[in-house]
């Protein structure tokens, strides 16, 4: 598991650039051809994004865990697979990103359930 989240963290470390050359690399040994590369890398290559482009991908940032902080830890706990003591360590550094890139459906569900513990939530 150790070496998974190692993996992850140096993926989410990538520049634009890095994330090109290694969507090049898997087309061009494997024939895999990685469409978030391609999502990450296109409006850096192409400029702006359209303004009429509708947004498919959300963040649910938890802004204060509120009065009921434990209800809180819980279910981020819950929603995140984290740790307890992770868990807590997010909420009490809030304002943070409890879920990054999820479809609007899931982060309505996300806030919703952390509003009704007390949270104050943003989706952006």
């Amino acid at each position: 598991m150790a070496d998974v989240k190692n993996l992850a963290e140096q993926l989410v470390g990538l520049t634009v650039k890095e994330v090109q050359e290694l969507a090049d690399f898997l087309k061009s040994e494997y024939g895999i051809e990685p469409a978030a590369a391609t999502v990450v890398a296109g409006p850096a290559a192409g400029g702006a994004a359209p303004a009429a482009e509708e947004k498919t991908s959300f963040n649910v940032i938890l802004k204060s865990a509120g009065a009921s902080k434990l209800n809180v830890v819980k279910i981020v706990k819950d929603l995140t697979g984290l740790g307890l003591k992770e868990a807590k360590d997010l909420v009490d550094g809030a304002p943070k990103p409890v879920k990054e890139g999820v479809d609007k459906a899931t982060a309505d569900d996300i806030a919703n359930k952390l509003k009704e513990a007390g949270a104050d939530v943003e989706i952006a």
